[in-house]
């Protein structure tokens, strides 16, 4: 399959939303958007309210990453603003994981989930075979910039070999430091998706149609992939 790009909403001019948002309709393929309590992070950022508005102007599915203590307060809310993909963290759900599963998909959403870099792929083997997509966290959650783990590459090529083995249909999404320096490994590895960021995208150019060429453009070439 052809690789995925899922822009950071978080990192973009959210004082240019809207033109943004046109440029990024005709090129990417999901919207990452953070949702953070201030608990699970300290840090707090987009929220199911800027979901409702976003959807009206987005032509591409909504990706809601709920790095939330309590994800099933925000399931419901999430599902009526439009989200597409719902994904909690592994960690937050470990004594209701199928009930949630079950929830999201009753509200038509995809279901996902999401690890972070201390968290092995085995705490979700009893409902992986029950997700749309897999994100790795190859950053600890709650901010920007951080610096890559490099650990997670291993990680990444388990959830492969385990789609492969097993025939699973989750995607193998990655969620930090996706930039020319990890391009190449993350995509080796086996990662299918790739949220991209300040340092992916939003950075490299002000403006967004020359970043969006600068990145495919590195992507390409350190990968010898087609876009």
């Amino acid at each position: 399959m052809k690789p995925m790009f899922n822009p950071s909403l978080m990192c973009m001019d959210l004082l240019d939303i809207k033109n943004q948002t046109e440029i990024l309709n005709e090129r990417c393929d999901l919207y990452h958007v953070d949702i953070m309590d201030g608990h699970f992070v300290k840090n707090i950022t987009l929220s199911p309210d800027f979901v409702k508005a976003f959807s009206t102007i987005a032509k591409k599915p909504i990706d809601c990453h709920l790095m939330v203590t309590t994800p099933d307060d925000y399931i419901e809310n999430l599902a009526k603003a439009g989200a597409g993909y719902i994904c909690p963290h592994a960690e937050t759900i470990v004594n209701d994981a199928f009930r949630i599963m079950n929830k999201i998909e009753s509200l038509g959403c995809k279901k996902g989930v999401v690890l972070s870099p201390s968290t092995p792929l085995s705490a979700i083997k009893h409902y992986i075979n029950r997700i749309d997509k897999l994100t790795i966290m190859s950053v600890d959650p709650g901010f920007a910039g951080q610096p890559f783990i490099e650990e997670m590459l291993d990680k990444i090529s388990e959830a492969r070999e385990l789609k492969e083995k097993y025939g699973y249909n989750y995607l193998i999404e990655v969620d930090g430091s996706c930039n020319q320096k990890t391009f190449k490994r993350l995509y080796d590895a086996g990662t299918e998706v790739f949220i991209v960021g300040s340092s992916g995208l939003f950075s490299k150019d002000p403006d967004l149609c020359k970043a969006w060429d600068i990145m495919t453009d590195e992507f390409k070439t350190l990968t010898g992939a087609e876009i």
